[in-house]
């Protein structure tokens, strides 16, 4: 009999979840395209540096660093060591106005669509547009508080969690050490606590969540019987202290979050684990060059648009982490684009 939580799939699903996470990526090219003539302008500024970009165009911090990642791992532009962009040769004849192979009549039919219209809206103000462009809707946040919408996105992070979290528990194994409870924060449904403690019969595990999530989390976990095992915390994971344990996980959570919330999270992090805990996070990284890996340079488009974050790489949280007293170790793959890095409190 397959168990659910412990029993990997025989193939790769890596290319059937581009197609979801990668969706957003030609609407962010195009938005740059034909509403910004962002290529040919660099083609005329050779060498501008992201700040002169960014002054130039308007453009928040945040947005134009997944832009430019993006760009970068197309190989449509290069930077640098003094921090200048310059356009690429394929960039040069394909996606600068004058050019005599100019692409941009190819995309024009999608130049207005809702998905680059709002990520107009978040390339010049930094915030998130409406849920999957949709109109009356609210951002990511704000939906996650309504209680039918929270049902049908955790379903949705269910649907690939249930993978992502068991080649995480497995691959997280000679990590473990003598530690024995794992705190899950913003855990959704649980159903990385769920995997991982279904692997590691030593361990215990808390879930972070807030309202009317945690509801939702109670009985996923119920469902898989592991509520003698796992616990669920109510609350606000910015807001006051966090449960004690010796493992703290970040799955899928700091993307979703700007730098100042992702230094609150990883600041609490380090107050909440005492001396030999361990720190988690796992995600979709960006590598630390910021030229690609090119899956993950279209997702951090998606996520880009429809939260407050992007997705980072190993060398920006390692950065941070070390402030707080960790002691970073590498990054290692697991699935479909995704990965893990480690940080132990000193």
């Amino acid at each position: 009999m397959i168990h659910p939580l412990t029993t990997l799939p025989t193939t790769d699903p890596a290319q059937l979840l581009r197609y979801r996470d990668g969706q957003y990526a030609a609407e962010l090219i195009a938005a740059a395209l034909l509403h910004f003539d962002f290529f040919s302008w660099l083609d005329e500024n050779q060498g501008a540096t992201t700040a002169e970009i960014a002054s130039h165009f308007s453009f928040a911090a945040r947005p134009l660093d997944v832009l430019l990642t993006l760009c970068r791992a197309n190989e449509l532009l290069t930077t640098d060591a003094a921090g200048g962009n310059q356009l690429t040769l394929l960039g040069r004849e394909y996606f600068v106005k004058n050019s005599p192979w100019f692409l941009g009549p190819y995309y024009a039919p999608i130049k207005d669509t809702p998905i680059v219209t709002g990520f107009l809206q978040v390339l010049r103000s930094g915030k998130p547009a409406n849920w999957q462009a949709k109109a009356g809707t609210a951002d990511w946040h704000a939906s996650m508080l309504d209680e039918s919408f929270a049902q049908s996105f955790t379903a949705l992070m269910n649907a690939r969690g249930t993978l992502f979290g068991q080649k995480l528990a497995q691959t997280l194994t000679p990590h473990l050490g003598p530690r024995h409870h794992l705190l899950d924060i913003g855990g959704g449904s649980g159903i990385y606590s769920s995997a991982i403690v279904a692997t590691h019969p030593n361990l215990t595990a808390t879930v972070l969540e807030q309202a009317p999530v945690d509801a939702i989390t109670r009985r996923e976990i119920a469902n898989h019987g592991l509520e003698n095992r796992i616990k669920v915390h109510t609350a606000d994971m910015f807001h006051g202290p966090w449960p004690v344990a010796d493992i703290i996980l970040l799955s899928n959570v700091l993307h979703d979050w700007d730098f100042p919330e992702v230094r609150l999270l990883l600041e609490k992090s380090a107050h909440t684990l005492g001396s030999g805990g361990l720190l988690v996070i796992h995600d979709a990284f960006i590598s630390d060059d910021k030229s690609g890996p090119l899956p993950v340079a279209e997702y951090s488009a998606l996520i880009m648009n429809i939260t407050q974050g992007k997705c980072y790489s190993h060398a920006e949280y390692a950065e941070i982490l070390r402030e707080f007293g960790f002691e970073i170790g590498p990054y290692r793959n697991t699935i479909a684009a995704r990965g893990f890095m480690t940080a132990i409190k000193h």
